[in-house]
């Protein structure tokens, strides 16, 4: 079909990468904690529609800009590094709240912005595009009538996969997040934590190079 080879073994690994920890799942797992399953799907539905981004700008070859262009593969990249830092340091920084009044009266980041925080999270990583100008192809023969059509076929089968999981991790985050809630050390604690990895990927996408 579409002139794919060994769709299984795509679909088997594109699964176990998705398992693989990053920026998109560190984020989805730090608004289900905080805010419960909605803003955790809301996390997974912004970075679903980062990744349609690279999908469809894979396919018609524009991610191919990317990884040709040092210039354009440098300027994303700063572009996403000082996202993730942001992101890392409005975290780090953020005060916990001093009593349960204070905590109640907290007002929650609102759906539609988590939604678009998590598609910039996603869709200025140049390596999400370069990921999938060197997976894809791979699955798609040479003699495919139609290598764009293919391309997005296998990108929606892997973003779709890739919801699934993000969603079981919302899910997971916000269930447990509800026993550990009540406890304002290990709150802040976690959001200290996450901070710090989210500029620990901000280093680490500043100091990735155009392959």
């Amino acid at each position: 079909m579409f002139g794919i080879n060994d769709f299984w073994l795509f679909v088997v690994s594109g699964i176990a990468l998705n398992l693989i920890p990053g920026p998109d799942s560190l984020y989805i797992i730090g608004r289900s904690a905080s805010q419960g399953f909605r803003a955790g799907s809301s996390a997974a539905l912004g970075i679903g529609a980062g990744t349609l981004v690279h999908i469809f700008a894979a396919a018609f070859g524009l991610s191919a800009i990317l990884a040709t262009s040092a210039t354009a593969f440098t300027i994303v990249k700063i572009v996403g590094c000082i996202y993730l830092f942001y992101i890392g340091f409005s975290m780090l920084f953020n005060k916990g709240c001093n009593d349960a009044v204070e905590s109640s009266n907290q007002k929650s980041i609102p759906l539609s912005k988590i939604f678009y925080q998590g598609f910039l999270t996603n869709a200025l990583n140049p390596k999400v595009a370069l990921f999938f100008l060197a997976f894809v192809p791979q699955f798609i023969s040479h003699e495919a009538p139609s290598k764009a059509l293919a391309f997005i076929f296998l990108g929606l089968v892997f973003n779709f996969n890739g919801m699934i999981w993000c969603h079981l991790l919302a899910w997971s985050s916000s269930s447990l997040s509800v026993k550990i809630k009540q406890n304002k050390l290990i709150t802040n604690a976690l959001n200290k934590l996450a901070g710090c990895l989210f500029i620990g990927f901000g280093i680490k996408l500043a100091m990735s190079k155009q392959s």
